[in-house]
């Protein structure tokens, strides 16, 4: 309510490869609930009940989502779609986010350093895979 014009844009990913990214890294802060499967599936609920709320109280065209999987599949039909929905212009460099000179302070530093790539989406997939064939020596 205090900012009535703002735009929200919710990017979303596989919730169990959300999880196992949070699980594989080692953050700087207070974010315990990452070290523990339980936890963060605690966790991923609370946030998926957060924004249920939230599409349902604001308004919808205020209200964007972007979905992780849809954007490595096609880059550019996703950014298009996102700069449309926010009338601005669309740049070229919407594609060569990577080469950007700006700090980056995040833990994904080294992926947005680098062009957007496929192998994190189904990581889940390929990892229960990988296990049945560690477990019944298949593969």
């Amino acid at each position: 309510m205090i900012l009535p014009n703002a735009w929200i844009v919710h990017c979303r990913r596989d919730p169990v490869d959300t999880c196992l990214s949070c699980y594989s890294m080692l953050f700087e802060g207070e974010q315990q609930f990452t070290y523990a499967l339980s936890e963060l599936g605690r966790f991923y609920r609370s946030y998926e009940t957060l924004m249920a709320h939230w599409r349902e109280v604001l308004p919808e065209d205020r209200f964007i989502e972007v979905d992780y999987e849809a954007l490595v599949d096609d880059l550019e039909r996703e950014a298009r779609r996102l700069l449309d929905r926010l009338g601005l212009p669309w740049s070229d460099s919407c594609l060569e986010f990577h080469r950007t000179k700006r700090p980056i302070r995040t833990v994904s530093v080294n992926q947005v350093r680098q062009p957007l790539y496929r192998s994190a989406a189904g990581r889940r997939k390929r990892q229960h895979t990988s296990r049945i064939r560690l477990v019944t020596g298949c593969g």
